[in-house]
């Protein structure tokens, strides 16, 4: 909380990496605050950092209201479809991410059918990370049918 709080007046920070730090979600719920107000931090890092689908609906609302991330980190957490969904959502209104890592986050076709649903009206976000997730056919064909229509994105997907 007390990162959270400096973070709210912090003038000079741009990147923040807390990655494999137990931040789970109440810690993510105090940093979505700060990033409401936050107008400097560019790229945020919380890899492996335990954080679950309520997590990641927390900083999914903050991202509906900051205009300064452009790169989020949430790559082997555990947000799995509700919090890809969350996240969806945000991508609706959130016009300065461009890159957002969700490998290994236990997504499945529903999280990918949300995502490519979002993803088809946002121009802004270039660069999904998706590899290591639960995808199926039918996650991996709406993503295709959303990358017809959204020729700004690349999404990176590794299936074994």
């Amino acid at each position: 909380a007390s990162l959270a709080d400096a973070l709210k007046s912090n003038k000079t920070l741009t990147k923040l990496n807390l990655g494999y730090n137990s931040i789970h979600d109440a810690g993510a719920a105090s940093l979505a605050d700060a990033l409401k107000s936050n107008k400097t931090l560019t790229e945020l890092n919380l890899r492996g950092s335990g954080i679950h689908d309520t997590g990641a609906a927390s900083l999914a609302d903050a991202l509906k209201s900051n205009k300064t991330l452009t790169k989020l980190n949430l790559c082997y957490n555990d947000i799995r479809d509700t919090g890809a969904a969350s996240l969806a959502d945000a991508l609706k209104f959130n016009t300065t991410l461009t890159e957002l890592n969700l490998h290994g986050s236990g997504i499945g076709d529903n999280g990918a059918a949300s995502l490519a649903d979002a993803l088809k009206s946002n121009t802004t976000l270039t660069r999904l990370y998706l590899s290591g997730n639960y995808l199926g056919t039918d996650g991996l064909a709406g993503l295709k049918r959303m990358l017809e229509s959204n020729k700004n994105l690349t999404v990176d997907l590794f299936l074994l």
